[in-house]
């Protein structure tokens, strides 16, 4: 069963357009939140080494450190002032021990962020077969509090290009449909 979901960040994965479109909307949502100018020590990007992590160190001026164990039951070391988790949840079996993990590395004081997005839930037949979950904001929002966290800032948008609606019914129907949520929170004391 394993050799049915993708789990290989690799040049191909990383040319998607769709990606180049998140990435550039998820650096406006950061440079909302009043990151830059911020002195930070270090961060911690949940997840592969992609062109992302370098977009953060760039923006966030410091190194980002990246995972390599098991997210759903591995252990997370250091502690991080900004902890970045990218289209991650959807990926786990168990995205509330994540969060849990994120939550004890985040370094303490009320300056200290973490910034998720995932996909927005979407009628079933659009999901990717890649995800286990696709949830929808009740169901997220409810994760993120179980875990301790206060939302800060939400925000929502679109990945698809009007050329890539255009090239079929099942396009048309991901540009309706498919959105990606982003969400800046602050652990709970």
């Amino acid at each position: 069963m394993s050799g049915e979901f993708r789990t290989v960040v690799d040049s191909a994965w990383c040319s998607d357009p769709a990606h180049t479109v998140r990435w550039e909307k998820t650096i406006a949502f950061l440079q909302a939140s009043g990151l830059t100018g911020r002195k930070i020590s270090s961060g911690l990007d949940i997840g592969d080494r992609t062109p992302m992590t370098e977009r953060l160190e760039t923006l966030c001026g410091c190194q980002f450190d990246n995972t390599s164990v098991d997210l759903d039951i591995g252990t997370l070391d250091g502690c991080y002032p900004v902890v970045t988790a990218f289209e991650v949840l959807e990926h786990l079996y168990n995205p509330l021990h994540l969060l849990l993990e994120i939550r004890k590395a985040l370094a303490p004081g009320a300056a200290s962020r973490i910034f998720i997005s995932t996909p927005a839930w979407k009628p079933l037949f659009l999901q990717s077969p890649d995800h286990f979950h696709e949830m929808t904001r009740r169901a997220l929002e409810s994760l993120i509090d179980r875990a301790g966290f206060d939302v800060v800032r939400r925000g929502e948008f679109r990945i698809r290009t009007r050329r890539f609606c255009l090239t079929g019914i099942r396009p048309l129907l991901r540009c309706i449909f498919e959105k990606t949520v982003i969400y800046e929170l602050a652990a709970r004391p």
